[in-house]
């Protein structure tokens, strides 16, 4: 079984698909993780190769390879990445959704290494935005998708309110429907 995530910022989608995969000790690859070693193998933060991202395709399709291939050699995994329903569509695929401002404070408080650091919740939120605004583009622009179409899940759950042990249990529960 392969299970894909996608989600907002701050949903809980790592975490989850983390969980996830050690509950069906299954590996678990994150496009995200792809990102942020793509960054710092050129020495930049994630949020600057966003940037570049605008102008240089690479920056994507050099990630987005590497998931297709997994979905391709690969089988019993979780995956977690915006574009991971898209080049595995045999996947079972998850969205977890959450409310921006809790989104923002959850992120305020786990700040990512590879991520320019925010002083407020209020920076974060503002970062967030507008990086999933950008990339929401470009992966309109690169494959003709829409990220946030919930037509493309297979399972759409919003965090907002759960905690996180609340989430694995409910997405638990869904993919054992599916074995």
């Amino acid at each position: 079984m392969i299970i894909t995530f996608a989600g907002r910022a701050g949903s809980g989608k790592s975490t989850i698909a983390r969980a996830i995969a050690e509950k069906f000790n299954y590996k678990h690859f994150s496009g995200g993780d792809f990102r942020g070693q793509l960054a710092t193998e050129r020495g930049m933060t994630i949020d600057e190769l966003n940037e570049l991202a605008k102008k240089e395709d690479w920056t994507d399709t050099e990630v987005d390879k590497k998931i297709e291939n997994i979905g391709k050699t690969e089988d019993n995994f979780v995956l977690d990445s915006w574009t991971a329903w898209h080049f595995i569509p045999n996947s079972v695929k998850i969205f977890l959704d959450v409310d921006l401002k809790v989104s923002a404070k959850r992120i305020f408080e786990n700040q990512r290494p590879d991520e320019a650091h925010k002083n407020t919740v209020e920076e974060v939120l503002e970062m967030i935005t507008k990086r999933m605004n950008d990339s929401a583009a470009r992966y309109k622009r690169l494959y003709n998708i829409d990220i946030y179409n919930m037509k493309n899940y297979d399972l759409v759950l919003d965090t907002t309110n759960l905690t996180p042990d609340q989430s694995l249990q409910k997405v638990l529960e869904f993919v054992q429907s599916k074995k």
